[in-house]
């Protein structure tokens, strides 16, 4: 199993867990490693630990629930397990800089104005844009009622039931000279709902255009509805490259939210997700006659 495998089987339990009470010696019996393996792997993963992932999920779930319901401050804080609401108070500032009363009054008041400006604008996300074969069939957005951290993400949405020939993207793209001769790992967190298929992805292009290194999930794709989760690619960036481009890639209809992009450098020792290398092509041909 490969360590993105474990580190996702530790974030769909922590997910569907986040009311719970989660105690870190349960992770062996249900991931299969043992704690301090488990430990090391996500925080190597996601940059952050078990504990950490935990608290930050369960502060923004509980951000979600000040703006979207109106349960009183110290039932969210007994949601999530604080030991009161003078402790849920002081690690919700601590995180959002703001005490849990005065953002949900705030962030109530922004919201408004956000839906009325919406209205009269058309959609645009900053530093992202649309993309595909069909990009009027789908939309663009921040959304600030799902995130995963923080408090908005980014939202690709497909208009209508779009058949499976059609896609979009919401992509961006930046120069390659700070990571030349480089491994380079990026990762996110996707939320998606009844889509066909859909998938993070990395190229890597050099000067004439052409793409050297390439990969958008297709032999690990989401379908139909699923959690947050984190997903990672990985690819070199050879010498001759000039630009990295990458997003979300939605096929067909849907929803998928991305949140928490990162890139980062990592060693020779982790291993690439090249769909282009030849070591993902089979050794021999196959099927030569057309008789299998």
């Amino acid at each position: 199993m490969y360590y993105s495998e474990v580190t996702q089987r530790v974030i769909s339990f922590i997910e569907s867990n986040l009311t719970e009470e989660i105690q870190l010696d349960t992770f062996p019996s249900v991931i299969g490693y043992s704690k301090y393996h488990l430990l090391r792997i996500f925080k190597h993963e996601t940059g952050k630990s078990i504990g950490e992932y935990i608290r930050e999920r369960r502060l923004a779930t509980a951000a979600m629930l000040l703006l979207h319901s109106n349960e009183s401050i110290l039932t969210i804080a007994i949601i999530f397990h604080f030991q009161s609401q003078e402790a849920f108070t002081r690690a919700f500032k601590e995180m959002y800089t703001l005490p849990p009363g005065k953002y949900r009054k705030l962030m109530r008041s922004v919201q408004m104005m956000e839906e009325e400006k919406e209205m009269n604008e058309s959609k645009e996300v900053k530093g992202w844009s649309l993309s595909g074969s069909n990009p009027e069939l789908y939309e663009i957005t921040v959304d600030s009622d799902v995130f995963h951290t923080g408090t908005k993400s980014g939202l690709l949405y497909s208009k209508g039931d779009i058949k499976e020939q059609y896609f979009a993207t919401m992509m961006q793209g930046f120069q390659a000279d700070d990571y030349k001769g480089k491994r380079l790992k990026l990762s996110c967190f996707l939320k998606t709902e009844n889509v066909f298929k859909c998938g993070a992805w990395l190229r890597i292009d050099n000067a004439m255009g052409d793409t050297i290194q390439f990969d958008n999930m297709d032999n690990r794709s989401i379908h139909g509805t699923s959690n947050w989760n984190h997903y990672s690619i990985v690819l070199d960036v050879p010498e001759e490259s000039s630009s990295i481009y990458f997003g979300v890639l939605l096929i067909g209809q849907g929803k998928v939210w991305a949140d928490g992009f990162r890139f980062e450098e990592v060693t020779k020792k982790v291993p690439t997700t090249n769909m282009l290398d030849v070591e993902h092509l089979p050794k021999q041909p196959s099927n030569l006659d057309f008789n299998e």
